[in-house]
Parts: C-alpha cells; sequence; structure tokens
C-alpha cells in the first residue's frame, strides 16, 4: 500500500495487562484532494479489519476511532468478513462467493451444471492456453487495463501486482489465457492458508464467444485442488448483480461482508454515489487505452 500507492501505513496491535498479544489491526490512510480523507483496513481488498480476542478487538477499534477523530476522516471503515464485537454501524453493501473445494479436480468438475463444463471445455477447443507465474503479471495487466477502461474505471497501477508478487511470492497466483500468440484474459490472487481468493480477472470481449474467462477460472480453481487449498473464493460484488450470479453459477454460496464504519460519509468513494463521481465511468470509457493506463493509477489510489 506504502510502496505501490504512497499511502500511510498504520500497524496496530493490543496487548493485555501481561504484555500478551490480543489483536493486530492495520489502518492504511488514503488521502486525496479529489476524494478526501479515509482510514480503511485493507484498501482494495474484501477483509483486514480487526482480529485477536473480544477484548483485543475493542481496544483496536476504538484507537482506530482516536485516531479518526484526530484526522478529521470522513470515513473510518474497518472490512471483515465475521461478526466483530464493535458497536458500529455496519455497511452490508458487498458480499463474497465461496466454492468448497475437493483434491480430486474431476469431482469438483463433475459437480458443475452441464452448460457450465461446456463454457469450461470451450475456450481449450479454440486453442486457447492457461499459463501461470510470475511472468504472466505483464500479459495479466495488459488485459486487466483494456477491460477496466471499457467499464469506465481507472485501473490500479502495474507496481502493485508487481509488488503484490515480490512480496508474497508463492502465494500470489498470476495467469493469462493465450490464443496463440495474443493474452485474450487474465487473473491474479491470493492464497491464504487454505483458502485462494481471485481478486482480479477480465477478458477481452471481442473473444467473448469463446469463453476464455470460463476456462481462466477453471484453471484456477483445478490448481487450487491440486495445491490443497480447500476453500475458492470468487471475491467481492453487489448482491444480485451480473456479477454476483457469474460467480453463484459455479455452485458457491454467498457470505456477506461486514464493514464496519464511523464518520460522516456513507461509503468510500464510488460511481455509486452519483453527481460528478458517477459521470466519470461514462466518459472513462473513451479515452484512448494508454491514456487511461497512465492516469488511472493517480485516480484509483484515493477510490479504496
Amino acid at each position: 500500500m506504502a510502496g505501490s500507492f504512497g499511502h500511510e501505513t498504520i500497524a496496530l496491535a493490543a496487548r493485555d495487562g501481561s504484555g500478551r498479544l490480543v489483536g493486530v489491526l492495520p489502518l492504511v490512510r488514503v488521502r486525496t484532494l479529489l476524494f478526501g480523507h479515509y482510514l480503511v483496513s485493507m484498501p482494495f481488498l474484501n477483509d483486514g479489519g480487526p482480529i485477536g480476542t473480544d477484548e483485543g478487538v475493542a481496544a483496536l477499534a476504538a484507537e482506530a476511532i482516536r485516531l479518526a477523530n484526530q484526522g478529521n476522516v470522513k470515513l473510518l471503515e474497518l472490512r471483515a468478513r465475521e461478526t466483530l464485537p464493535l458497536q458500529l454501524r455496519i455497511s452490508r453493501r458487498k458480499i463474497t462467493v465461496l466454492l468448497d473445494l475437493d483434491p480430486e479436480p474431476e469431482k469438483v468438475f463433475a459437480g458443475l451444471p452441464s452448460k457450465l463444463r461446456s463454457q469450461v471445455r470451450r475456450p481449450g477447443r479454440a486453442g486457447v492456453e492457461i499459463r501461470f507465474g510470475k511472468d504472466q503479471i505483464e500479459p495479466f495487466y495488459d488485459v486487466f487495463a483494456r477491460h477496466m477502461r471499457d467499464l469506465g474505471t481507472p485501473v490500479l497501477p502495474r507496481r502493485f501486482f508487481q509488488q503484490m508478487s515480490a512480496h508474497h511470492g508463492d502465494q500470489a497466483w498470476f495467469a493469462a489465457a493465450w490464443l496463440a500468440d495474443r493474452p485474450v484474459a487474465g487473473g491474479a490472487g491470493m492464497r491464504f492458508g487454505s483458502e485462494f481468493e481471485i481478486t482480479w480477472a477480465s477478458s477481452l470481449r471481442e473473444f467473448n464467444q469463446i469463453a476464455p474467462n470460463m476456462g481462466l477460472y477453471w484453471a484456477f480453481v483445478e490448481r487450487a485442488c491440486r495445491e490443497g487449498v480447500t476453500v475458492f473464493n470468487f471475491g467481492r460484488c453487489s448482491p444480485d448483480s451480473g456479477t454476483h450470479r457469474f460467480k453463484r453459477q459455479w455452485g458457491g454460496r454467498d457470505v456477506p461482508l461486514h464493514w464496519y464504519q464511523y464518520g460522516p460519509a456513507a461509503l468510500t468513494p464510488s460511481p455509486d454515489q452519483g453527481g460528478l463521481i458517477g459521470l466519470g465511468p461514462r466518459l472513462w470509457r473513451h479515452l484512448p487505452l494508454p491514456l487511461a493506463t497512465a492516469l488511472g493509477p493517480g485516480i484509483v489510489r484515493g477510490i479504496p
């Protein structure tokens, strides 16, 4: 967060009377002239709120509130998947979808609907090849940047994914779907213990007919099975959205996200707010790709 965006990071720890560690909380100060001042744990991600004993979590939240008041932030947002012992308002505007895995990917594949199995096979029949590795960061990002421009959304900086790989090593997975010598889809995510989350995925619209994104997702699921991962996390989405329906078709279950909030703002900056920020996506889609890719990271750093 510091190296990719220049944000201040604050590491909080709670200890009991004997000095035993009872909780931790990473906070990131997201402050820009365009969008204002926020404290978030963690920006751009689904989780990252305080963990520890009930007393430790409460103490950490109290300190985070003190820092929020001291800095006059618009919003303090502590993102969690589980319910926390906090007396703060909760935003449940996002959910995630989890799929339980089997060590044998063939069993997972057999459990998919027949239409989905056909879609997964389609890119392979068309000659699409899925490749994993750090050398896939660049092709993944090329597809991702174009996809985000087409959605009307500023793109994360390339160095964010490079640093993600450098810091987390083999726990960070990158893949691209290749058709001949061209990447047509790409994905990236993180393994944490027995769970893997695919947080970023995209494909080029002109290749929708051969569904490279379906082959890409299955490649991630298959790898997760073979490497002993027991839960595949499809990442956050808005309930009942098209993205939600895409994720649910794999047979997973919805899990609500609990984002604990303190401050005058209702949410972090989003096109859902309307106004000028809501107009942004319609304008952004018409920017030349090199310009959108160059300008995007400077804007998205303030949209946690």
